[in-house]
């Protein structure tokens, strides 16, 4: 990890960053992806699939025999703990519900909104080196409470062909409609156009590397919904004096270990940690099985020293991190300063895993700084609302005559007759 000692506000933004490949290789190449996926469907997905995974599956689509089998694999113990997890997340997406509230704008004019779920939406679920079958549980589950008439699946097989049990067996328990093997940005983009097997699908969620993130956001072009930029995973940790080195180390190395592209930092205002924390680092990086991963994550990584908390903090909210984990003495206070941060993790117990699996919030936040302009997924996400107005005869005569002044002022003068004839029948009348 590098260290920086005081480094000048002007260089903050430079600091902040992220890792990356040439973004033009990254574009074309995910381009001819979704292009092939678009002409010739599942060929192309299976073309793809003995490319990048080294199997190329017959059947696309999981057999409920073979999710119904997931289950007998995953022992007892994490069945129970995977349920805790449900009904700490259910519990937590429930209290969003809100309900409809109608307003007289103007007497005579009713106006209100009601939220509908979106019908067919698609949830991307990273595979790979570490199979994340949390990020089923954290996006199928604000789904299915929204009530989501198609909630599909899109996750990478392994070189058996098959999706890893615990992904399935955690679909399986969260509402997931249907699954299918297929991965990377060929599976966004089957989730965006369909194919014969796959169904095209209005919303696309989840998380994954650089090729997904990409393919995301150009299918976007294409009026496809996508959640958020979601791409390599990040912590941002500010300590002080109080903090406990060996917790912070932990914490910087557990979301290390998500991929080589992701990036970990550490603030304070005390110097002697930063020495404290890079050989817990050190000492805690030998005993870990991703250390590989985590070693080439510490390349694009970073301790930095701040001349106060004040500056943390500023700095924080400049770098916008997915995670934030508020480790100081006076956490409640700074964390009141918090604007911008996908999800806020307070104290010294807080450690970002507990909210990676089970505290109840999601996990699926916004990365690379759009925490500025982004929220994490909720049962929101999987809704939209559809806006209601209902205007009476004494309605049309409070507002009409206002509407026409604007409507000419516009020069729209259609716009200006649709109230114009109104309010002529209710004087005739």
């Amino acid at each position: 990890m590098k260290t920086m000692l005081y480094p000048p506000q002007e260089e903050w933004s430079d600091l902040c960053r992220r890792p990356g490949i040439n973004i033009n290789d990254l574009e074309n190449l995910v381009k001819s992806i979704i292009s092939r996926v678009k002409d010739a469907g599942d060929d192309a997905i299976r073309e793809f699939s003995e490319m990048y995974d080294g199997f190329a599956p017959v059947a696309l689509k999981v057999e409920e025999e073979v999710i119904a089998a997931a289950a007998a694999k995953v022992p007892e113990e994490l069945k129970a703990a995977i349920e805790m997890a449900r009904l700490n997340i259910e519990k937590f997406h429930l209290q969003s519900t809100s309900a409809i509230k109608v307003t007289e704008s103007i007497r005579g004019v009713r106006c209100w909104s009601r939220e509908v779920p979106i019908e067919k939406v698609g949830l991307y679920i990273p595979g790979g080196t570490a199979p994340l079958f949390s990020t089923a549980l954290m996006l199928a589950i604000p789904a299915s409470l929204a009530g989501c008439r198609e909630i599909i699946l899109c996750s990478p097989h392994g070189r058996n062909g098959e999706i890893d049990p615990l992904i399935l067996y955690a679909a399986s328990v969260s509402g997931v409609t249907a699954i299918y093997r297929v991965g990377g940005a060929q599976a966004i983009a089957a989730m965006a156009y369909g194919t014969e097997t796959v169904p095209q699908v209005y919303k696309i969620f989840g998380p994954g590397n650089q090729y997904v993130t990409k393919a995301k956001e150009l299918v976007q072009t294409d009026g496809i919904a996508v959640d958020m930029p979601a791409g390599p995973s990040e912590v941002l940790i500010i300590a002080d004096k109080t903090s406990v080195p060996r917790f912070v180390a932990a914490d910087l190395l557990s979301q290390a270990e998500h991929g080589p592209d992701s990036q970990v930092i550490m603030l304070t205002d005390n110097r002697e940690l930063i020495d404290l924390i890079r050989n817990e680092v050190i000492l805690q990086v030998k005993q870990l099985k991703r250390k590989d991963i985590i070693i080439k994550a510490l390349e694009n990584s970073a301790l930095i020293l701040l001349k106060s908390l004040d500056d943390c903090i500023r700095f924080s909210n400049m770098y916008a991190p997915e995670h934030l984990i508020i480790a100081v003495s006076d956490h409640r206070t700074l964390a009141d300063r918090v604007i911008n941060a996908g999800s806020v993790f307070l104290g010294t117990y807080s450690c970002e895993s507990i909210g990676d699996y089970a505290s109840g919030p999601n996990h699926t936040l916004p990365t690379n700084g759009f925490a500025k302009s982004f929220s994490g997924v909720s049962k929101e996400s999987f809704m939209k609302k559809v806006f209601f107005q209902e205007v009476t005869p004494e309605g049309i005569r409070n507002l009409g005559p206002a509407v026409e002044l604007m409507a000419e002022a516009e020069m729209l003068d259609a716009h200006k007759n649709a109230v114009s004839i109104r309010l002529k029948s209710l004087n005739n009348d």
